[in-house]
């Protein structure tokens, strides 16, 4: 096929790479060690290139010839011939963990600078040209968290907005939203702008020692959205988890019997809104996008009924789902909430306050807190992306893979929210990955662009490929054909070729 000359840039993934390091496996397939993949549009042909990720933990890994550093479903232990002191020593240390740096799930644009990530205080500096491995970043140098998201939002002037959770810091454990300026001060040259994070506010978690799980968070022009789902970690278990031989995706769980707890953080007082909002439980990893209206805030997530998604990814389990036997108990669903921020102070108890035309509620409850129903756009679909120039404000399109019954996406789909229409490709044998929307120069809609993903084969003797699609009309306009073995992978960017630096910066 034909790319559009436009197309001048990289596209740069991540996921996990490596399962087997010596004679020892990971237990998860997000435990697998990095690997960066980017195919490079030059002046109408693609470059492909892959490098696994050389963090610390690779190193390590790599040089023992066995697994040796800690991953979220995957403990590692020490030479088991070592003395009882080393043990006793090593077991202590364990208490708080030492994260691995092993950054498998997103990329993250700092300025000029691209970090790989993932949910520990670590990110790495890479190269997005020769995917060479540079700085270590340790988050918790700059600001108290522990472990933090790979979902970062960006605004216009340029700054990085993400969040972390701090872990019984000062006996307190909360939840803490940063910024990350894209530059430093003239006269401060040689410093990053990580000396320059700003916590923009904390919340405090409603639990000390079971702060929730989350995987990414919503923004609008004014607000944040924050959820904190009854998926927790508990911090008592995952302190003695190293003792107790077990791995820290274990003292995950899923609470059903709790409520889903919504916060809104007002971007320019910092302060939380005070009025409790809340709905029945559930499980989210994804946001979709957030927006103001008429006094209300919509946002669109992606949830499940249940925790069962992580637990299909162990894999003892995924050999399973791959011979069809396995099921998710859960559904992924698109859900729309729509929350009053301003609404009659003396409406009745048990009155809907949403004034906007939508199946989603809003119910006044008798202790002043409001309970959300959403309204369900969509059925089966994960790993939503938008045309981010539309982030924080209304918009139509959702680009995502198609998820039914097994988690290994089928194919690709465009949702039209409005029209509820949605179009899709998809060919035998073929594992999409997320699919990345790239306008178009001169866009002037919403869809005036292309879809990027990658295609995964599940018949070994078919060749993996890039697939480009018009964004508007979801027809193929090229593919181009890679003769390695590639790997699913999770999440990445489109870097237009003005953001990269030039070799010789």
């Amino acid at each position: 096929g034909q790319l559009p000359t436009w197309l001048q840039g990289i596209l740069l993934r991540n996921g996990p790479g490596m399962h087997t390091v010596g004679d020892t496996k990971y237990n998860h397939w997000f435990d697998g060690l990095a690997l960066l993949h980017s195919f490079t549009f030059k002046n109408g042909e693609v470059y492909y290139r892959s490098k696994y990720l050389r963090s610390d933990t690779y190193n390590c890994n790599v040089e023992a010839n066995r697994i040796v550093v800690s991953e979220f479903g995957t403990m590692a232990y020490p030479d088991p011939c070592k003395n009882i002191f080393a043990k006793a020593v090593s077991y202590l240390s364990h208490t708080i963990p030492e994260f691995t740096d092993n950054c498998l799930i997103n990329i993250m644009k700092t300025g000029d600078d691209f970090y790989a990530t993932s949910e520990t205080n670590f990110i790495r500096k890479i190269n997005p040209q020769t995917l060479e491995t540079l700085d270590k970043v340790d988050y918790s140098k700059y600001v108290a968290v522990n472990v933090t998201t790979s979902h970062p939002h960006y605004d216009s002037a340029g700054n990085v907005l993400n969040m972390g959770t701090s872990i019984a810091d000062k006996g307190k454990t909360k939840y803490v939203l940063f910024k990350i300026p894209p530059s430093v001060p003239a006269k401060e040259k040689k410093k990053s702008c990580f000396k320059h994070v700003e916590v923009v506010c904390s919340i405090p978690s409603r639990s000390l020692l079971h702060p929730s799980y989350y995987h990414s968070f919503g923004v609008t022009e004014n607000y944040i959205v924050f959820i904190e789902q009854p998926f927790k970690l508990d911090i008592v278990k995952m302190a003695t988890a190293y003792i107790r031989g077990v791995n820290w995706a274990s003292c995950l769980a899923y609470h059903k019997e709790e409520k889903t707890w919504f916060h809104f953080v007002d971007k320019k007082t910092k302060k939380e809104v005070s009025t409790k909002f809340y709905t029945d439980s559930m499980v989210l990893f994804h946001h979709v996008n957030a927006y103001e209206e008429d006094g209300h805030i919509i946002f669109d997530i992606i949830a499940y009924a249940d925790n069962s998604l992580y637990d299909m990814f162990y894999l003892k389990n995924l050999s399973k789902v791959f011979e069809e036997s396995d099921k998710l108990t859960s559904l992924p669903t698109c859900r729309r909430f729509v929350v009053p921020l301003q609404y009659d102070k003396d409406a009745k108890v048990g009155s809907n306050l949403v004034r906007l035309p939508s199946t989603a509620t809003a119910i006044k409850e008798k202790d002043g807190s409001i309970y959300c129903q959403p309204e369900i756009l969509c059925e089966g679909i994960e790993l939503p992306r938008i045309n981010y120039d539309y982030n924080g404000k209304e918009y139509k399109y959702i680009f995502a893979t198609e998820v039914q019954g097994t988690p290994v996406p089928t194919k690709v789909i465009k949702f039209n929210i409005q029209t509820k229409e949605m179009l899709c490709w998809g060919e035998d044998h073929c594992w999409p990955s997320e699919p990345i929307f790239v306008p178009s120069p001169d866009a002037r809609e919403e869809d005036d662009g292309i879809v990027l993903t990658c295609i995964v084969m599940s018949d070994p003797k078919k060749a993996p490929f890039l697939l480009v699609l018009d964004a508007k009309t979801f027809k193929e306009l090229g593919r181009a054909t890679v003769d390695v073995e590639m790997h699913l992978d999770l999440h990445g960017i489109f870097i237009p070729e003005k953001d990269l630096k030039t070799e010789t910066e």
